[in-house]
């Protein structure tokens, strides 16, 4: 199993939005970075990922379980653009900001720490373990 970090600003799609979809989940849609596809592209059904709010609030909210590997974007027709479905698993009983993830000399590596734009993210099994600690989990 591979860990992931998905991002969203939760004024455009939220946790609670996430949530709301059930267990048949909802497409990652509109990713329009290369690096970000690519990830998405690596991803197996039942992956975890945790589910980041971007912008507003910039904290881990959730974890969510990849539910259907990697296909057409809905959202476009442009053929380059792929995604994958993911649903919720379960909410945090304690958000980790990016603040604090930035402050644990455990986390100095991960990518949400050193490449905060990049919506797609890979999380080592290392880095999941820790924010899953630090979360109360």
């Amino acid at each position: 199993m591979a860990y992931w970090l998905f991002k969203s600003e939760p004024d455009a799609w939220s946790w609670d939005q996430q949530v709301a979809k059930g267990a048949a989940g909802e497409e990652w849609t509109g990713v329009r970075n290369y690096q970000a596809r690519n990830n998405m592209r690596a991803m197996k059904t039942g992956d975890l990922g945790f589910f980041y709010h971007s912008n507003i609030g910039k904290e881990i909210v959730g974890i969510v379980e990849v539910s259907a590997e990697c296909h057409p974007d809905s959202s476009t027709d442009d053929p380059r653009w792929e995604c994958v479905d993911i649903r919720a698993v379960r909410a945090l009983p304690r958000p980790i900001t990016l603040d604090e993830a930035k402050a644990d000399p455990r986390l100095a590596d991960m990518a949400l720490v050193k490449n905060t734009r990049l919506s797609v993210q890979p999380v080592t099994e290392a880095e999941w373990k820790i924010v899953c600690e630090l979360a109360g989990l």
